[in-house]
C-alpha cells in the first residue's frame, strides 16, 4: 500500500468479502435444493422460462462471488470500489428476481429480503451505496406492484416496504459512513505518528530509525556513506542562542535534502551530525556529490537578520555490491575520514572564517 490504508480498513474489507462470499455460497446451494424439489416449495419442473430465470440468477451470483473472491485477495487494489459496486449490482438483481419469483408464482410475501442489497451497499459504499440500493429495490417493488396489482402483492405493501427501507438504508448508511470518517482519521494520526517515530523533529529529516529501516533495505547494494559535521555552529549557539542554532540546523538540512538526487537520503543523526546514504553510487560521484553539498551549506545563511557563514567537514565510506558491510561499520569509517577531513580545515574553521559576517 503505497499510500498505505488503514490495517482495521483492510480487514473490514475482508471481513464484509468472506461474508458475502458464503451467503451467495448458500443463495447457490439453496437455489439447486429448490431446482431439486427439496425445499418444499413448488419448483419450475420442466418450465424452459422458470429454469432459465434461476439459471441467470444463478450465473449472477456466480459472478458476484468471483468478485468477492478478487476483493478479498487484494482488499487495497485499484478495481476494488468497482468490483464493490458490481457486486451490489448482482445482490440487486438477483434479490429483486427472488422476490418477483415468489410473489408471481407461490404468492409468498418476500419483499423485506430486498433490505439485503441495502445493507450490502451501506457496508460497501457507506450512505450513497445504501440510498442507491434503496432506489433500486423500491423500484423492483414497485414495478412488481403495478404489474402484479392484487394478484400477488397488496398496493398498501408499496409505501409501507419503501418506507422501512428507507429508514434501513439511512440507519445502515449513516453508521457505515460514520466508521469510514473514523478509520480516515485514524489513519491520518497513524501517519503522523509514523512520520514523528521516524523523523526528526526539528529537520523534518529521517532520524536514526528511518535511517537504519532504509540501511537495511539496501542490504547487498552498493553504497556510499557520506557523514557531515558543521563547523561553526557553536559559535552560532553561543552568539546568537539556541534559536538561531536551531534555524541553521533546519536550513542546512533542507540544503542537503535539496541537492541529493532520486533514491538517495538524508538524515540527522543529533547535535550538527548529518548522514547522507548515497546507493549504487561509487567514490567518484560520491565525491562530486559532497562537493556539491559543502559548497551549498557553505553558502552565506540568514538568521534572525543576520548573516551567518558555517563550514562543514565530510567523509566518507564506500561498500562495493555484495559485501555485507552494515551502516554501523561504514558509519564509523565515514567518521574517522570526517574528522581527518576536520583537521585538515583547521585554519578554515578558525573563529574569523566562522564569525558572523
Amino acid at each position: 500500500m503505497s499510500a498505505r490504508t488503514e490495517p482495521s480498513l483492510l480487514r473490514k474489507r475482508r471481513t464484509i468479502e468472506g461474508a458475502t462470499f458464503l451467503s451467495r455460497g448458500g443463495g447457490l446451494l439453496a437455489t439447486a435444493l429448490f431446482l431439486a424439489g427439496w425445499l418444499g416449495i413448488p419448483s419450475p419442473g420442466t418450465d424452459l422460462s422458470q429454469l432459465t430465470v434461476c439459471l441467470i440468477g444463478v450465473l449472477v451470483m456466480a459472478i458476484g462471488n468471483v468478485f468477492a473472491l478478487i476483493n478479498f485477495r487484494r482488499p487495497d487494489g485499484p478495481r476494488y470500489a468497482a468490483l464493490s459496486a458490481g457486486q451490489v449490482a448482482c445482490d440487486v438483481f438477483v434479490m429483486g428476481g427472488i422476490v418477483v419469483w415468489f410473489q408471481v408464482y407461490d404468492g409468498i410475501t418476500t419483499w423485506p429480503g430486498l433490505i439485503i442489497p441495502i445493507v450490502a451497499g451501506a457496508l460497501r459504499h457507506q450512505l450513497r451505496g445504501a440510498l442507491i440500493a434503496w432506489a433500486a429495490t423500491s423500484g423492483v417493488f414497485a414495478v412488481t406492484v403495478i404489474a402484479l396489482g392484487d394478484h400477488a402483492v397488496r398496493g398498501e405493501d408499496l409505501p409501507f416496504a419503501v418506507a422501512i427501507h428507507l429508514f434501513v438504508a439511512l440507519l445502515s448508511g449513516t453508521q457505515s459512513s460514520a466508521f469510514a470518517r473514523q478509520v480516515k482519521e485514524l489513519d491520518a494520526i497513524r501517519k503522523i505518528l509514523q512520520h514523528q517515530a521516524t523523523h526528526d523533529g526539528l529537520t523534518g529529516l529521517p532520524n536514526r530509525a528511518r535511517i537504519a529501516e532504509y540501511a537495511d533495505a539496501q542490504a547487498g547494494r552498493e553504497m556510499t556513506v557520506l557523514l557531515l559535521d558543521l563547523n561553526g555552529f557553536k559559535q552560532v549557539n553561543d552568539t546568537l542562542g539556541h534559536a538561531a542554532g536551531d534555524l541553521l540546523l533546519s536550513e542546512a538540512g533542507h540544503r542537503l535534502s535539496a541537492g541529493l538526487r532520486a533514491g538517495d537520503l538524508v538524515g540527522r543523526l543529533g547535535g550538527d551530525e548529518f548522514v547522507v546514504l548515497l546507493p549504487d553510487t561509487g567514490p567518484a560521484v560520491a565525491a562530486e556529490l559532497g562537493l556539491r553539498l559543502r559548497t551549498a551549506i557553505e553558502r552565506p545563511m540568514a538568521l534572525d537578520g543576520q548573516e551567518v557563514a558555517v563550514g562543514v567537514s565530510i567523509g566518507a565510506a564506500y561498500r562495493p555490491a555484495g559485501a555485507a558491510t552494515g551502516l554501523a561499520a561504514l558509519t564509523a569509517e565515514a567518521d574517522a575520514a570526517m574528522y581527518r577531513d576536520k583537521i585538515s580545515r583547521v585554519p578554515a574553521a578558525s573563529p574569523a572564517a566562522e564569525a558572523l559576517v
